[in-house]
């Protein structure tokens, strides 16, 4: 956002190494539809604020199961979690340092586990007690173990190599703020110099956001594919040039030139997504001199 001394003061910045960034920034916490990329409630706060802090206060919707990276890993979150809403559950990879006991086998890569609560979460919420139980699964895959913890316990109902399968839509996420922040900003910073003003304009963002995707929706129901195949970038730009330039015609005719849209509907949905050749590797650091040979002849 621009840099203002309300600004600054009021929302703060990233911290570096050496020094913050230089100019102040919005922290947002997201809970996002991994089917439609539908924005289904979101917290805003100051950069001081931990991401876990804002999550707590997000409203989970019921017969929900929500996708959430290790950072979230927090006994008490993840409890408070499941009583927000009848029947909201949670699924995210298990930390590798992860401590617990097995109380039941229910085959030889799925077991119900106990875990030790810490000493300071107990400290935090007497309430917790000793111990929080949950479900741990092991999937093989491409030649790895990954293993996921779950708040799902029927291992009957809820399948492991199903579950697995699911956390691959945690990715879906990312994609929804690239929309964002690339599409639909074009990759500008808020206009707003008052942090009243910010959290106005960045609700206007969500909202407008949310608007474009709900049509996306009904666009590739008509298409009859997943509303994740519509091209985001151009059917947004169709959508609001229909709110652009048809508004100077008679209202009545909205209806018609929205059917004309919704026939189009094919021309916006993407090619499947193709499986990758290649595993996800780290990048070599570039170096600014060559190496010394150990001989020069």
């Amino acid at each position: 956002m621009p840099y203002t001394d309300e600004n600054f003061a009021h929302f703060g910045s990233s911290k570096g190494k050496t020094a913050d960034a230089p100019y102040p920034q919005v922290r947002a916490t997201c809970l996002v539809n991994a089917a439609t990329h539908e924005i289904i409630d979101a917290q805003i706060g100051s950069m001081d604020q931990g991401e876990l802090t804002l999550a707590s206060q997000l409203s989970p919707c019921s017969h929900s199961i929500t996708l959430f990276d290790r950072a979230y890993f927090s006994a008490d979150f993840l409890i408070g979690w499941q009583k927000r809403a009848e029947e909201s559950h949670w699924l995210m990879r298990a930390k590798d340092n992860l401590r617990y006991e097995i109380v039941k086998r229910n085959s030889q890569h799925d077991f119900h586990i106990r875990m030790p609560i810490s000493t300071r979460a107990k400290k935090l919420n007497p309430a917790l007690g000793d111990y929080w139980e949950a479900r741990l699964i092991e999937v093989e895959q491409a030649g790895k173990i990954r293993r996921y913890i779950t708040s799902l316990i029927d291992s009957k109902r809820y399948l492991l190599l199903a579950l697995a399968k699911l956390y691959a839509q945690r990715w879906e996420i990312e994609m929804c703020y690239r929309e964002i922040k690339s599409n639909l900003q074009e990759g500008k910073h808020l206009r707003s110099k008052q942090p009243a003003l910010i959290y106005q304009e960045l609700w206007g963002v969500f909202i407008a956001y949310n608007i474009l995707r709900r049509q996306m929706k009904y666009i590739a129901q008509r298409a009859k594919v997943s509303p994740l195949r519509m091209s985001f970038h151009i059917t947004s730009i169709a959508i609001l040039n229909l709110l652009k330039f048809d508004s100077l015609a008679s209202a009545g005719n909205l209806p018609k030139h929205l059917e004309s849209l919704m026939e189009k509907s094919k021309r916006y949905v993407l090619p499947k997504k193709r499986s990758r050749n290649y595993p996800r590797v780290v990048k070599g650091k570039p170096q600014k001199y060559p190496k010394k040979c150990q001989s020069i002849s």
